[in-house]
């Protein structure tokens, strides 16, 4: 496996831990008790993922002077 493919599939898992984090928020904030610390700890990581997958993403694109 060349280091595009294992970028790929890294990129692949941290688009699902995402969207599991995505849907678990959701889940927290429509709950009658949302734990808000949890909630925020929650969506901090999201953010973090968010950040990952850019550079990810980023590190796949060719550098091309123009």
């Amino acid at each position: 496996m060349d280091e595009d493919q294992a970028k790929q599939g890294k990129l692949l898992m941290l688009r699902q831990q995402h969207r599991d984090l995505d849907a678990a928020i959701e889940s927290l904030e429509e709950s009658v008790v949302a734990d808000q610390l949890r909630l925020r700890r929650l969506k901090k990581q999201k953010l973090m993922l968010k950040d990952e997958i850019q550079k990810v993403e980023d590190s796949l694109i060719p550098n091309i002077i123009a």
